[in-house]
């Protein structure tokens, strides 16, 4: 039995994974082709199969799952060799992310690889793909798909054909699926650039079961068409996957992609509004504040230990003040600080969506595919804008990490990293890329009560309501006629009698 492991490469270089050469790999895993379908003509899903026939994977070690996404009338299999097994489901919109789910649960084998119905294949495409999945357990792998015109072409030209697809369309005119300039501008998924996922295209991968499971699978909340594919890809990368452009796994698209595209790109534009609260990306959300999304970009758990209430409202007030807007704050409590600091915490942030007050989850598992991790001990002062330049001093390193002279750490990490971390069992994040060590003093932090320190308390008034100073002056602005005038000189008179002056000004 192969025996397949985690990546355990630095950033995304999957040139670093050992594989045997295509010329000398022999399959021994067997494979489930995964082909949702809707209304795909008999003639169109013939070809599909007829391709799928040549292939050089050994027969008997690949099925196909045709799922059916509610075609009306049913879809009906033609006769094929292959080991076809048809699987029907309610339409319920555009249905192909829940065609994968349920060809995932009805394939009989670890791994997957999902083809659309009306794509044909190279004779070495199932291969291709699989070379990788008998070797790493967590890859996903991207085949490359062009449009092309099949007029006059049917399943017994397929089967018949003597050389390849390529040879068979020569003299027609083509159109690449948009995944080569991302190809280029990643040099070939090799970069540190944080968005390889843009390349995923849902009518050619394949990837582990286990690992599609793991990262929750195909988003069946998706019910138009666009980003499907690309929001499934990142859940993939943001949980520590490898993500490979297999360029010998070439698919033919049936037919120009100018058929339909004026009704696509109205749902795309639906469909991007609705992946940048699932995708936690610039590209998607640009750097403008104010809004909240489903999915934070950071996540700052801070770690409360026996700090008193007030210290650590203040410095959830500061964190979420910072200029990255894009952000959640997690105060970790421990039994230590009794049940009154924990009900105060509670009642102070519990509404507010961008905080969560002692979950039972850990940072990870509550939220796994936030690409940024922040760890900040309540044992830290700083001044505001510490999450910004966390990220400004991270650049594309994997994690950073500034140490106190008391040993008191404030750290930012790359989501991908700690998965992967896990996964391999490594000792730390930075054996997947560059660490930095950063300097107190440029992030502007100090210890809690060293001399010297940084200039913020969080302490006083955390609360963000006015200061009794601006209270006092709200109140003289507010004096309206004689009456007025002297219910308040009264209230000042009373003031002073009492002491209440000591207080004042704040």
């Amino acid at each position: 039995m192969t025996r397949r492991k985690p990546a355990s490469v630095r950033y995304n270089d999957w040139r670093q994974v050992e594989l045997p050469a295509p010329e000398t790999f022999v399959p021994t895993l067997p494979v489930s082709v995964i082909m949702p379908c809707y209304r795909t003509p008999p003639a169109t899903l013939a070809m599909t199969l007829a391709a799928l026939e040549g292939q050089t994977y050994p027969r008997d070690l690949f099925e196909v799952v045709i799922v059916d996404d509610g075609s009306d009338p049913p879809l009906t299999l033609p006769r094929s060799p292959l080991n076809l097994e048809l699987v029907r489901q309610e339409r319920r919109g555009f249905g192909i992310a829940r065609a994968r789910n349920t060809g995932v649960r009805a394939a009989a084998h670890g791994i997957v690889i999902f083809l659309d119905g009306d794509t044909l294949v190279e004779a070495g495409w199932m291969a291709a793909h699989s070379r990788w999945h008998h070797s790493v357990s967590d890859v996903l792998t991207v085949g490359l798909r062009s449009y092309v015109s099949v007029e006059g072409i049917d399943a017994e030209t397929i089967r018949r054909r003597t050389g390849t697809l390529q040879a068979l369309f020569s003299g027609r005119p083509t159109a690449p699926v948009e995944t080569e300039g991302n190809l280029i501008r990643t040099r070939g998924l090799t970069s540190r650039d944080d968005d390889p996922f843009r390349v995923v295209i849902g009518g050619n991968f394949g990837i582990g079961r286990d690992f599609y499971c793991a990262a929750d699978g195909s988003d069946e909340s998706f019910v138009r068409w666009g980003m499907e594919d690309v929001e499934l890809g990142y859940r993939v990368y943001t949980r520590g996957g490898l993500l490979v452009p297999v360029r010998e796994a070439v698919a033919w698209h049936q037919g120009h992609r100018d058929e339909g595209e004026d009704a696509r790109q109205r749902s795309l534009r639906l469909q991007r509004a609705k992946a940048a609260h699932l995708i936690a990306h610039r590209g998607l959300r640009g750097n403008r504040p104010g809004r909240i999304f489903t999915l934070p970009q950071h996540v700052v758990t801070v770690v409360a230990e026996d700090a008193p209430a007030d210290r650590i409202i203040g410095i959830v007030l500061d964190l979420l003040a910072d200029p990255v807007h894009d952000l959640v704050v997690r105060i970790e409590t421990s039994p230590g600080g009794g049940p009154e600091r924990l009900a105060l915490l509670r009642e102070t942030f519990d509404p507010d969506p961008r905080v969560r007050v002692g979950s039972s989850l850990s940072a990870l598992d509550e939220f796994p595919t936030a690409p940024f991790h922040v760890t900040l001990p309540a044992a830290v002062v700083f001044d505001p804008g510490l999450v910004s330049r966390l990220r400004a001093k991270l650049g594309d390193a994997v994690t950073a990490a500034a140490v106190l002279p008391d040993g008191a750490e404030v750290s930012i990490t790359r989501t991908w990293a700690l998965h992967r971390m896990h996964r391999a069992g490594a000792a730390a994040p930075a054996d997947f890329g560059e660490a930095r060590t950063l300097s107190a003093a440029a992030l502007k932090l100090g210890a809690a009560g060293a001399a010297g320190g940084a200039r913020r308390t969080h302490a006083a008034e955390p609360m963000g309501y006015p200061s009794r100073r601006e209270r006092f002056f709200d109140r003289v602005r507010g004096v309206r006629g004689l009456g007025e005038a002297w219910a308040f000189s009264k209230w000042l008179v009373w003031c002073c009698l009492r002491g209440a002056w000591r207080v004042w000004p704040r």
